[in-house]
């Protein structure tokens, strides 16, 4: 096996000793249904010792994948509902994702687009395609707002991403664009300054929201690669999904948070697990959710805060669904509860 190299097949990851030869055949069958991809940088990260390494868990694939359960849904968000056009999806009013590739460095086992991602997915957009997509957000006056996303859109080279950014730069009321992407993590050296100087061809504001989940994958090279970006003035948010096994504990929630902050990175979302096919050995309920981020309250700082939130399933958006600290209580009064699980009356009696 040569090291400089992604896995992608099920050879490869017993070859690095992150499966067994036992397992091969069910492997198999999840690696045909469902892309599998490790970059190096991941690869190394991986502890092959232990075998609830969080890691592993989220990029090794896992026969428990061919598992269905009746709530799951191959569009779980229902992004194909609000596709005007190939490439976009306009779910809310002023702003537009622009999914201009479906392939990623590596594949998250619990992705919610697990269905439309690979080589065997959407693919990428081609130049008609692409053309009827900027035609739309051109003619969308009220979209503010260009979320460039897939697949992950840094897989494209510096020169495609100038060439989008530069297309955006001619829409005026266009003023943002954000990337989301996990190559700062998983494919440091990737960021470089010809691609930091692509994300800022436009002219625009340029946000990139980061897709991490665990501390340990803010390696040092992943560090690096963060300041470059935020050096070049590119602002950048962290976007990590709950998942049972990896950080549904209080302390690695804090951890990766803190972790975040200290980089410069602006702590955003904390995404409960999408009902994607084959997923539900990732999911805990929202009940469990909720207690693990409330236990976040007081233990660190409000920088450190994410904001816990639901895709609701068929296309009907975002809904908060941290728990709530306050509850009436009558005649205009309410019941508070601090971060130490203490109730308190508000206004406070005299």
């Amino acid at each position: 096996m040569n090291a400089a190299r992604s896995l992608r097949t099920v050879d490869d990851l017993i070859g690095a000793g992150l499966a067994q030869a036992q397992d091969a055949a069910g492997l198999g069958d999840v690696a045909a249904r469902y892309a599998v991809a490790i970059t190096p940088a991941i690869a190394a990260l991986i502890d092959k010792d232990d075998p609830n390494d969080p890691i592993a868990r989220q990029f090794v694939p896992d026969a428990r994948e061919l598992l269905l359960t009746p709530e799951e849904r191959e569009d779980p968000i229902g992004d194909a509902t609000y596709s005007p056009v190939e490439g976009i999806v306009h779910r809310y009013p002023d702003r537009v994702l622009l999914k201009a590739v479906h392939v990623c460095p590596v594949y998250c086992r619990f992705c919610f687009r697990r269905e439309m991602v690979g080589p065997q997915g959407l693919g990428t957009l081609t130049p008609a395609a692409m053309d009827a997509a900027f035609d739309y957000i051109a003619a969308h006056t009220e979209i503010w707002e260009v979320i460039l996303t897939g697949g992950d859109p840094l897989v494209l080279s510096a020169r495609r991403l100038a060439e989008m950014m530069e297309r955006l730069a001619s829409i005026p009321h266009v003023k943002i664009v954000r990337f989301h992407t996990r190559v700062p993590v998983v494919e440091p050296e990737r960021v470089d300054m010809s691609l930091i100087a692509a994300l800022n061809a436009s002219g625009k504001t340029t946000y990139l929201a980061l897709h991490a989940n665990h501390p340990r994958e803010l390696t040092t090279a992943a560090k690096a690669a963060c300041a470059r970006l935020v050096d070049a003035g590119i602002v950048m948010l962290s976007q990590s999904v709950l998942l049972k096994g990896v950080n549904d504990d209080a302390d690695v929630l804090a951890e990766l948070m803190r972790a975040f902050v200290e980089n410069r990175i602006k702590p955003y979302y904390l995404h409960h697990p999408d009902l994607a096919p084959g997923t539900s050995h990732f999911r805990l309920g929202i009940d469990e959710g909720q207690a693990l981020v409330a236990g976040l309250r007081g233990r660190v700082s409000g920088l450190c805060q994410p904001t816990y939130i639901l895709d609701i399933p068929g296309g009907y958006g975002k809904a908060v669904i941290g728990a709530t600290a306050v509850r009436a209580s009558g005649d205009g009064c309410f019941t508070v509860t601090d971060y130490r699980g203490t109730e308190h009356q508000y206004p406070p009696s005299a």
